[in-house]
Parts: C-alpha cells; sequence; structure tokens
C-alpha cells in the first residue's frame, strides 16, 4: 500500500494523457490517504462541482487515515527540523507512521526526511 499526496489526488482526476500512467498506477496498486488530503483536496475554495463529484467518487473508494497522536507528534518532530508545510508535514508523518511510500510529484519538499519512501510517478514509473 502507498500513501497519496495531496497532488497525486489532484493528478489522477484530470483526463490529460499525460496523468495516465498515474491512472493505471493507482488502479493497480493499493492506496490509501491521509485525513489531511482529504480536507486540503475538497476544501479548496475554487473546486467547481464536478470536480467535488470527481473527489468525492475518488474520496469515497479509498482509505482515509486518520490523524492519531502519533502522527501528530511525528508532524512536529519534523516541523522542529525544517521548515515544513503543516499538511506537508502530517502526510509525511502518516507515511512514516504505517510504513508507507509516499507517492508525490513534490518530492523536494519531502527528499529530506530519513526514513520516509518517495515514488514520484512521473519520474519512476
Amino acid at each position: 500500500m502507498v500513501l497519496l499526496d495531496s497532488n497525486i489526488v489532484i493528478y489522477s482526476t484530470r483526463i490529460e494523457s499525460e496523468f495516465d500512467a498515474l491512472r493505471t498506477f493507482l488502479v493497480e496498486e493499493r492506496s490509501a490517504v491521509s485525513l489531511i488530503t482529504f480536507v486540503e483536496v475538497l476544501g479548496y475554495h475554487k473546486l467547481s462541482e464536478q470536480d467535488k463529484v470527481s473527489f468525492g467518487v475518488f474520496f469515497d473508494s479509498t482509505p482515509i487515515l486518520d490523524i492519531t497522536a502519533d502522527i501528530a507528534a511525528g508532524a512536529v518532530r519534523l516541523k522542529q527540523v525544517r521548515k515544513i508545510g503543516l499538511g506537508d508535514a502530517v502526510i509525511a508523518a502518516t507515511a512514516m507512521e504505517h510504513g508507507l511510500t509516499l507517492v508525490t510529484r513534490n518530492t523536494r519538499d519531502f527528499s529530506w526526511i530519513r526514513g520516509l519512501n518517495l515514488l514520484d510517478p512521473a519520474k519512476d514509473l
């Protein structure tokens, strides 16, 4: 199982052919998202009604991992080491807590985190 970053969820619903490999990967690979990804994606204030439906379908079929006290503590530790956004810290801590590879197009923001396995589908698939 892998953990999907918010940007992967967004790209997976785009119809452009450049995301075909990503969608194939997501069909073949068991995946989950952090609760913060659910909030980040559905909480975007400029979502169209079609986007709300598409993302709703996606989240209905994808396990959403809660933010536990251990995950919150892991996010705090990451934020104490280096400047990192709250969402990214929680997502990284969620992946580490569950022993999951984080699938993201934004590996640069996470590459400094020791023990975090990353996969960039644009480069690695």
